[in-house]
């Protein structure tokens, strides 16, 4: 498609590139869910009625189609049947609280919202206040469960939800896959280099989440990328344990597109439960695993895992939040211990292009360092705010360049136009927001987000490596660390720790782990406060959300 990539991208979109999978393998395994497997050739059938049914409800190239579903292969058919009539998916957690689904149905015009049924009276709500009309098709669980598992979720927790939908505006799946059976075929919209496949949406940090904008050579590109820079061969045969959720660019991009590009296969996981985790991971035997630093940290001290084999694991791909070095460290020698010839790789990346760009080699690690560019993916290091590119070793905003980078925000020209740069070397570079450095190898190393640096007396303070510390402490979890506001400081630091279970939140307890960072940290940047918590609020994908936390904080300030 372009002489200067090493990669050559097949001009083809999202959907072509699975069928043409399909066609090489039709009788493996594309996706299994609770035991029930769909063969490729059996996806791409499903995909094609499914593809009918939106064609038969209105939908036509262009439109948006909200899709608000956990990990189940209702969620994998719809994505790909719109990618195949050129319509758009708007992909929204399930969990999203109201009005926010009511801002991403009438931010992306969706025609059309799909979800579960247990979570449709939350969605029926926010439909009923978006500023246009929107059809539901509502999914039920079970329908995709085996006999004694449909009975068994039907009788658990089905039968609460039965008579949803329950207004004109809703249509059950089943019926909706009907209504499209009179039609003969539906199109195939063939690859158009800027047109919208999917909108994603940025978490939020500061202000209303910003929707994405990303296109099939932009997710077809991260998944070749990603498959050169795993330097493993993914092919037919090989697995996916799929947790991390279809709305993410890591799950979409990571957990379901390369695998379904290169023939292996996605395990699907609606939900993420530590122990259920544990448990496929024992009895489905995947051959990949990839998710964010909580959800390992989660396997280290589980029963189920004592003493297990876990030497099948060809490849453990960490990303979506920093990996901190002392829990690298953890998860290694757990994985050790368990008898796989691997260690945890982290990936580096913004949604803003699919998911990774950036992932440390097989074989070979750099404290700190978040590895090398993907290939294709160029990276420089610039003072914040400006083009100016700073020498090795030197910290300032990581910049990007690439295939998989985004077209732009939804209409939102202002921010696209802080985001995405054209340079004096012709090129549009991404602007990340993000605080790091590269050595002489090309190895890039993450600091943390440049808004996340805390001024104290003065003092410029990163909560990354005081965060890595305290999590080396043996009795700790995890940990976070945030500015409070001090009208003699301006900030001061405080640091929330999650102990292991078991683990007593005394005096004692805290004196050691700030023994620990006095033996490494300036005195300005000690906390000032060290707050146990039994757990931190996640944001809907996992990671610590420092943000809740600082505004819990500064309100509690405010008061006092």
């Amino acid at each position: 498609m372009n002489e200067k990539f090493v990669i050559d991208y097949p001009e083809l979109t999202m959907y072509q590139t699975v069928e043409r999978t399909a066609g090489k393998y039709p009788d493996d395994i594309a996706v299994e869910f609770y035991g029930k497997k769909i063969p490729y050739i059996k996806l791409i059938r499903r995909i094609e009625r499914c593809a009918k049914a939106f064609v038969a409800l209105g939908i036509r190239k262009g439109d948006a189609v909200t899709l608000c579903l956990p990990n189940i292969p209702q969620t994998v058919e719809c994505f790909y049947a719109l990618n195949r009539i050129g319509a758009i998916c708007n992909m929204v957690h399930p969990q999203s609280a109201q009005k926010e689904i009511t801002y991403y149905l009438d931010l992306s015009e969706s025609k059309a919202i799909v979800t579960v049924d247990m979570f449709y009276e939350n969605v029926s709500k926010a439909m009923a206040d978006a500023d246009h009309e929107v059809k539901a098709i509502v999914c039920r669980m079970q329908d995709e469960l085996r006999g004694p598992l449909a009975a068994a979720f039907l009788l658990k927790k089905g039968k609460s939800y039965l008579k949803y939908p329950d207004s004109d505006k809703g249509i059950l799946y089943r019926a909706f896959l009907k209504g499209g059976d009179k039609l003969p075929s539906a199109p195939v919209v063939g690859f158009e280099k800027d047109r919208t496949a999917a909108i994603l949406y940025s978490g939020g940090t500061s202000g209303l989440p910003k929707g994405i904008c990303l296109t099939d050579l932009n997710f077809n590109a991260c998944a070749m990328q990603s498959r050169e820079a795993i330097g493993l061969e993914f092919r037919n045969g090989l697995r996916m344990l799929s947790c991390m959720p279809m709305f993410h660019g890591f799950g979409l991009g990571i957990n379901i597109h390369i695998i379904l590009m290169y023939g292996a296969c996605c395990m699907l996981m609606p939900t993420f439960n530590k122990h259920t985790y544990a448990k496929a991971l024992i009895q489905k035997r995947p051959n990949f695993i990839a998710g964010v630093p909580t959800i390992f940290e989660a396997l280290l001290h589980l029963p189920e895992l004592e003493g297990k084999d876990l030497s099948y694991l060809m490849g453990m791909f960490c990303g979506g939040d920093s990996l901190s070095v002392e829990l690298k460290k953890k998860i290694d020698t757990f994985l050790k211990e368990h008898n796989a010839s691997i260690q945890v790789r982290e990936g580096y990346g913004l949604t803003e292009c699919v998911t990774a760009s950036c992932l440390t080699p097989k074989d070979e690690y750099r404290e700190n360092s978040i590895g090398l560019p993907y290939p294709d993916t160029y990276y420089q290091i610039v003072a914040p705010g400006t083009d100016d590119v700073l020498p090795y070793g030197e910290e300032g905003e990581i910049i990007l360049r690439g295939p998989s980078v985004m077209t732009c925000y939804l209409k939102n020209p202002e921010e696209t136009a802080n985001t995405l740069k054209r340079l004096a070397d012709g090129n549009i570079w991404l602007y990340t927001g993000d605080l790091g450095s590269m050595d002489e190898d090309g190895y890039v190393y993450f600091k943390q987000r440049i808004k996340r640096m805390i001024i104290t007396n003065g003092y410029n303070v990163y909560p990354g490596p005081i965060e890595n510390l305290i999590d080396g402490v043996e009795e700790v979890a995890y940990s976070c660390v945030i500015g409070v506001k001090d009208p003699r400081r301006m900030q001061r630091v405080r640091a929330y720790v999650v102990l292991h279970d078991g683990v007593q939140p005394t005096d004692e307890m805290k004196e050691k782990i700030m023994s620990v960072l006095r033996m490494h940290v300036a005195v300005y940047a000690l906390p000032k406060e060290i707050i146990f918590r039994d757990e931190l609020p996640k944001t809907l994908v996992g990671k610590v959300a420092y943000r809740k936390l600082e505004e819990e904080a500064n309100a509690e300030e405010e008061k006092a």
